[in-house]
């Protein structure tokens, strides 16, 4: 299939990550639990897939790839995909939602903890008879252990809560797209970073890079990356025209972005040695993201069994 985003598709993408550069350098993710937010929020990023009616722009999911993939390659914190994307499909009345001033937190069916549900004003929490939605206030959380520091998990109990109305699927389908296209910013900014290290880094009077094993790795993770995206970008079609394929779609999405995500994170850290695990380099966000955002609305295993029966259940169509 032939894809090329527009003009206004890749110019969202570079204003995003020009206000991402300014406002969430590395140095933000050690001091920050949300930077940039508030410069997101005055460009709008918040409201571009909810609709007009509820002061937004109405954009489809295809269109703000190219962002979602800037505030991977940032290693943005906070519950981006769950208030900028999920949220419009499932609360999209709320007040000042398109403003960011409200920030919500999603705990999918299949997941045991919410992501920064301390920073929720709003939490969306699957439960055998359906989706509740929880105010902060009604909300006990308990703190679990996880990879990415900047991703806290926490475990939800609540007494007061109330029913959301509608299918959850077409949120968390789109959810489950964002957070692979955050995957490819992911693989893309370990690749960037290990490539400059591999120039620079010299053993035996070379530099690394000029070394065949670690080129090999290294176009494995470009090869890996460049192949996954265009998944990711059938998988937003697919959803925003309701295809008939688009949970196989989304599932090869996923599993796609995941293991091109950890495919870049291990060859990174390969590639930079011990090094790599330490306080005092950067790196170490991007590898626990990689790592958590692989598990997010779905784990790379599960996602391949999805797709594995929709295709032996005879599920080959091609797009549209």
């Amino acid at each position: 299939m032939n894809f090329g985003f527009t003009d206004e598709q890749l110019a969202l993408g570079a204003t995003v990550r020009d206000v991402l550069r300014a406002h969430c350098p590395p140095a933000a993710l050690r001091a920050e639990r949300r930077p940039a937010w508030e410069q997101l929020a005055a460009l709008g990023f918040f409201g571009l897939l909810l609709p007009p009616e509820s002061d937004g722009l109405g954009l489809g999911l295809v269109d703000v790839l190219p962002a979602l993939e800037e505030t991977g390659r940032a290693c943005l914190p906070g519950p981006v995909v769950e208030t900028a994307v999920a949220a419009p499909y499932l609360v999209a009345g709320v007040p000042k939602l398109a403003s960011g001033a409200v920030c919500v937190s999603v705990l999918p069916p299949g997941q045991a903890y919410a992501p920064d549900a301390d920073l929720a004003d709003l939490l969306v929490v699957a439960r055998p008879g359906g989706m509740r939605l929880v105010a902060a206030e009604s909300v006990r959380l308990t703190p679990r252990g996880g990879a990415d520091p900047c991703r806290p998990l926490f475990e939800v109990a609540f007494e007061k809560s109330e029913e959301l109305g509608g299918s959850a699927v077409p949120a968390l389908r789109r959810a489950t797209v964002a957070t692979a296209a955050q995957l490819i910013g992911v693989a893309r900014e370990l690749l960037a970073v290990t490539v400059g290290y591999a120039r620079a880094r010299t053993q035996f009077g070379a530099a690394i890079g000029s070394f065949q094993a670690v080129k090999h790795q290294l176009a494995d993770v470009a090869v890996a990356t460049d192949f996954a995206a265009p998944l990711v970008y059938r998988a937003a079609l697919a959803v925003d025209r309701s295809a008939g394929t688009a949970e196989r779609d989304v599932s090869a999405a996923k599993a796609a972005a995941g293991e091109a995500a950890v495919l870049a994170a291990r060859v990174a850290l390969q590639v930079h040695g011990a090094i790599g695990y330490t306080e005092e380099l950067d790196l170490r966000f991007w590898l626990a993201r990689a790592w958590s955002l692989s598990a997010a609305y779905g784990t790379t295993a599960a996602h391949r069994e999805r797709l594995r029966a929709a295709m032996l259940d005879g599920d080959l169509r091609r797009y549209p």
